[in-house]
């Protein structure tokens, strides 16, 4: 099953961060927690520079919270960064994110306040889509001034959003990069709602998803829907299927209806389960 999708809106919205950033001096960096690696996307290198990075680690409660600390001190280890783990719709969010920002620009911060003057610090939002950025966004804000959806493609355009008094926050589009040139990247990405539902066959992605699951959690799979699992994803699929009476008349499998539920079921978090990426993977951030 090969997947891509780039529309134009993406590629316009790397060219407006590659201006803006310069406006800013901290990068956040929103992260799906089901699939931190898949998430980080190759075009934003431009865009990053040398900017000190918060990253969030996002939608925690969707995957094995041992395994998601483990990525959390593994990041961490890199340079100029902070790592915060959370759902991005919890209170305290902000506070979080800002002391996380006032950390990184202590230096600066204390330059100013030796002149007398105090600062406003700009930071930008980056993420693939469905990441949760806007709803961090709106968290931050503490209003719903960001447009928020369960869905790739929602905020098309940029959003400067006021954090207390002194941090500014540009929400952007959520972007893939153009060539998803690792198909096990391109599967992650579109389990966890980052592309567009229109360009999937979702019969043939919910068949990925369980043969994934299968030989990475299939605990998880056991643990919502029973004794499902069989020597294949297809019979586990028809297992499925049978157990929540997903059938056509005439008694056949509505694959149809079994698949689609399977994969609302994960995109929704209601099939917790370990990390899809790799942990040796956080080398290559």
């Amino acid at each position: 099953m090969k997947i891509n999708w780039f529309p134009g809106h993406m590629a316009k919205a790397l060219r407006m961060m590659q201006e803006e950033v310069k406006n800013v001096s901290t990068i956040i960096y929103v992260l799906d927690s089901r699939a931190p690696f898949s998430c980080i996307n190759p075009s934003f290198l431009k865009v990053i520079g040398n900017k000190p990075i918060v990253y969030v680690l996002n939608k925690c409660d969707m995957v094995n919270s041992d395994e998601l600390k483990m990525w959390q001190k593994e990041i961490a280890k890199k340079d100029n960064c902070k790592v915060l783990v959370m759902n991005a719709t919890e209170s305290g969010a902000s506070k979080k994110i800002e002391l996380a920002i006032k950390d990184l620009m202590q230096e600066r911060i204390d330059r100013y306040l030796e002149k007398g003057a105090k600062i406003t610090l700009k930071a930008m939002i980056l993420g693939v889509p469905n990441s949760g950025k806007s709803t961090l966004a709106n968290n931050l804000n503490g209003k719903a001034k960001a447009i928020t959806g369960d869905r790739a493609g929602v905020t098309k355009s940029k959003q400067w959003i006021k954090v207390g008094k002194y941090l500014e926050v540009l929400d952007t589009p959520g972007t893939l990069w153009p060539n998803l040139e690792n198909n096990e990247t391109a599967l992650n990405l579109a389990f966890i709602g980052s592309i567009k539902e229109e360009v999937l066959d979702k019969n043939d992605l919910a068949l990925a998803l369980v043969d994934k699951l299968i030989k990475l959690d299939s605990e998880s799979l056991t643990a919502r829907y029973g004794e499902v699992i069989g020597e294949t994803a297809l019979e586990t699929l028809d297992n499925i299927a049978n157990v929540k009476a997903f059938k056509l008349k005439g008694g056949d499998i509505d694959y149809d209806r079994v698949c689609a539920f399977v994969l609302n079921d994960y995109k929704k978090g209601k099939l917790t389960t370990k990390i899809l990426d790799k942990l040796e993977c956080v080398k290559c951030f």
